[in-house]
């Protein structure tokens, strides 16, 4: 995995998840493109939110069997997921009040944040939409930069 300077790309779980979503053709090729692209260029980040939804949802509504949904969990922690501290927390509350936003999503903005992170990769916000300098991106709407 080579290391360029650049942006930080935080992943929500719809991409993982979308990466195995086998009803979806379309969807799961973007989804894969981005994946490979951000591993390699080192430019992934996600949380432990994300990666607990991933397995959660993997294995319930694509029937991943649990041992792969595990492995590729571990996998994807190499991403090195930032810590759940009361800080972060307490910034996630900030977004709440300044964004309107769920608890859930003000975590992944604030997890984000927290990753130094350029872009948040998701469907679930509106694309385009600023939180501080971290700019949402439709992965499903826009290719992975040619590098």
């Amino acid at each position: 995995m080579k290391r360029m300077n650049g942006a930080r790309y935080f992943i929500d779980s719809n991409v993982l998840l979308y990466a195995h979503d086998k009803s979806d053709a379309e969807k799961r090729a973007q989804a894969k493109a981005w994946l490979a692209w951000l591993w390699e260029n080192a430019f992934g980040v996600l949380s432990w939110q994300v990666l607990q939804e991933f397995y959660f949802n993997a294995v319930r509504k694509f029937a991943v069997p649990p041992e792969t949904a595990r492995d590729l969990v571990k996998f994807m922690s190499q991403w090195n997921p930032p810590d759940v501290t009361m800080v972060l927390i307490e910034r996630a509350w900030d977004w709440i009040d300044e964004a309107q936003v769920s608890f859930w999503d003000a975590m992944i903005v604030a997890a984000a944040e927290r990753a130094k992170c350029r872009y948040l990769l998701s469907e679930d916000f509106q694309t385009g939409r600023q939180f501080g300098s971290i700019t949402v991106v439709n992965p499903f709407e826009t290719s992975p930069p040619v590098s």
